[in-house]
């Protein structure tokens, strides 16, 4: 299965850019998400697994995709959720409700409890008490997410010089740099502030064909300002698309104002990414509506 190739906008210098609609693969697990889960699924079914395990914040769009992902093809989901605060409130949130009402269970724990979730002593406590449990790490991202998310180059992206891919966990650009031909160079943009995103990718990947740019992260994780919106809803009625506001929507105002300044060669072609992710939007309507915010149109 691959995505479709949408043809955006030609900008000076016959600079192209073109947009990979990963968004409309996968149904309700979508885009990146469903590339990280494929092989994963597999061995799941493999070790006969009985339930996923798996861990995220209270809008993340990998508990959403793992949900659906359960349901879908017939196991139970266990969702480790940072915040035992939530405990209480979680039906206010779109995103956990939506998981629930797909039969995903919630256990939620608190911040410091949470950043063990990647220690061999604690995964090790979780397998004896799930022992039919296959483990999935936050964010989805392992060896065999990273051969998924491979799949999202081949011959059809293969003209391009510049592909560009939105970084959270750095699981998608690692995959995709295995696949990347000879000649492409991988941009990352990352929706997260700091460099420790650079080290994690280089931990996940020897491949040397990308770079990541942090200039456009508005702050940091889930942030967000007048002017991102403002282009988030420009975007739709020019192109009919929706962007995510945490990672797409993000890249691509990004790569515009890169665009704009002439910031590539003469007559490069470029790819974006569209990883999907637009079931946050509606979480994000609410954080947009508490801090009084211009509204998502999209």
């Amino acid at each position: 299965m691959r995505g479709s190739i949408t043809v955006i906008k030609t900008f000076e210098h016959e600079t192209r850019l073109h947009l990979l609609r990963e968004d409309l693969v996968g149904g309700a697990v979508q885009g990146n998400k469903y590339r990280k889960l494929y092989y994963n699924l597999q061995e799941a079914k493999r070790l006969e697994a009985k339930t996923l395990l798996t861990f995220g914040g209270a809008y993340s769009n990998h508990i959403a995709a793992v949900a659906a992902a359960a349901q879908q093809f017939g196991f139970k989901a266990i969702g480790y959720i940072r915040g035992d605060e939530l405990a209480t409130k979680w039906k206010n949130n779109p995103s956990l409700f939506q998981a629930a009402q797909r039969g995903m269970e919630f256990r939620f724990i608190s911040r410091s409890d949470y950043r063990q979730r990647n220690e061999a002593e604690f995964l090790e406590q979780l397998q004896s008490e799930y022992p039919q449990a296959y483990i999935i790490p936050e964010g989805g991202t392992n060896a065999l997410a990273l051969k998924g998310c491979a799949e999202i180059l081949g011959a059809h992206t293969a003209v391009y010089d510049y592909i560009c891919v939105p970084v959270g966990t750095g699981g998608t650009i690692a995959g995709m740099s295995h696949s990347a031909q000879a000649h492409q160079h991988l941009i990352g943009f990352s929706a997260l502030q700091g460099d420790f995103l650079k080290r994690e990718i280089a931990r996940l990947t020897p491949a040397t064909n990308w770079s990541l740019n942090a200039d456009f992260a508005f702050g940091g994780y889930g942030k967000i300002n007048a002017a991102l919106i403002t282009f988030i809803n420009q975007f739709n009625k020019e192109y009919g698309i929706a962007l995510d506001p945490v990672y797409t929507g993000k890249m691509l105002y990004g790569l515009f104002a890169l665009l704009k300044a002439s910031k590539f060669p003469e007559n490069s072609r470029i790819l974006a990414v569209h990883t999907g992710g637009l079931q946050g939007i509606a979480g994000m309507r609410q954080k947009i509506a508490q801090k009084g915010l211009p509204p998502l149109e999209i």
